[in-house]
């Protein structure tokens, strides 16, 4: 959190619209990919200056432009200058800790998602920022990385298979939302096997680890839930849109994708719900097993008190005593008494109350 505010006081004191990256660099070079596709015609390439995609603006065909990396100002510049993209627009593109929203432009229309992923080696979500303008003709993607879940709508596109070649930009939009909320359910599949691991670990042998993940888990899903709720106000906007930009034909797949984010949502809510109930259920058992301890060790000392008592009113001066003689009596008892502390701390680490 201190490095995200170490970042946006960056911009402070400067103008609205000023073209300053927000977040994380997470790209070293900004690649930028062209996608120019019809029913009959297709061609791809990658651009080597952001000019290259400044022919696409008026041609009839639907053009995917797909940006990586927005850390660098001047590609960022000139695609808003050339596409007329608002300068608060463009700052919201760098800015990348955005809110999900949707904002309609008249000429175009802004969107912007979380794209997450799990890494499997650090055992954790990923997200990163992804920035989509629909135009009349084309649709413009900035992402913050080179990784994305976007390959299976560039195979239907080189293919020709499906309906994206003979639909229009809008559909392109859609595509490319609907491949980001599917991957949402990979990821809940990731965390609901940690979550359903944890249930059998609690009820076997919780420890502190446990707890740890638990906590863990947790903020992963109280993320989630801030980088999906916002989703579906997006996807209806965008079905709701009164926008030409949006034809009557895409709503219906649009609703699908509102759909899949309803029952996303329902299963982060479930997951969280179970991460309360688990960790109410580990206090629960920890408090239960001192309960156990506190019984044994009160037995112990209940059986010790009046021993203690009676040794503690004569003081063992008894005028028979043979251990007083013995020239090693003193070191046997001091050997006795420490055996018997090492016995006892073993026996509780068996116990595991240590």
């Amino acid at each position: 959190m201190a490095k995200n505010s170490q970042r946006r006081s960056r911009k402070a004191g400067l103008p609205p619209g000023s073209l300053v990256h927000v977040g994380e660099k997470k790209a070293e070079r900004t690649k930028i990919t062209i996608i120019d596709y019809d029913e009959q015609n297709f061609q791809e390439k990658e651009a080597k200056t952001i000019e290259e995609c400044f022919p696409f603006k008026e041609t009839a065909t639907v053009t995917w432009i797909n940006i990586n990396g927005v850390h660098d100002s001047e590609v960022v510049s000139k695609i808003g200058t050339h596409f007329c993209i608002h300068s608060l627009i463009l700052e919201d593109i760098m800015t990348t800790q955005q809110r999900p929203k949707i904002e309609d432009m008249g000429d175009y229309i802004y969107v912007v998602v979380r794209m997450l992923s799990y890494d499997g080696g650090k055992r954790e979500v990923l997200s990163e920022q992804v920035s989509l303008i629909i135009g009349p003709n084309f649709v413009i993607s900035f992402q913050e990385n080179g990784g994305d879940v976007f390959n299976p709508v560039r195979d239907r596109i080189r293919t020709g298979k499906g309906r994206v070649r003979k639909m229009g930009p809008d559909y392109l939009a859609y595509s490319l939302l609907d491949s980001i909320v599917d991957n949402y359910f990979l990821v809940l599949e990731k965390l609901g096997e940690k979550v359903e691991f944890l249930e059998e670990e609690l009820v076997s042998d919780p420890g502190r680890k446990t707890l740890q993940e638990i906590h863990v888990l947790k903020r992963e899903m109280i993320f989630l839930r801030k980088s999906v709720w916002p989703l579906r106000e997006v996807v209806s906007g965008l079905e709701r849109a009164e926008s030409s930009l949006i034809k009557q034909s895409t709503g219906i797949f649009l609703r699908d994708v509102y759909d899949h984010t309803i029952q996303v949502i329902d299963t982060v809510e479930t997951y969280r719900d179970m991460l309360s109930g688990m960790l109410d259920m580990y206090l629960s058992s920890v408090s239960n097993r001192m309960n156990e301890v506190m019984k044994v060790l009160t037995i112990i000392a209940t059986i010790f008190i009046p021993l203690t008592f009676i040794a503690g009113v004569y003081g063992m001066n008894f005028k028979y005593m043979p251990e007083l003689e013995w020239p090693w009596g003193y070191f046997a008892i001091l050997s006795f008494m420490a055996g018997i502390g090492v016995f006892m701390l073993i026996l509780f680490k068996r116990k595991k109350w240590l």
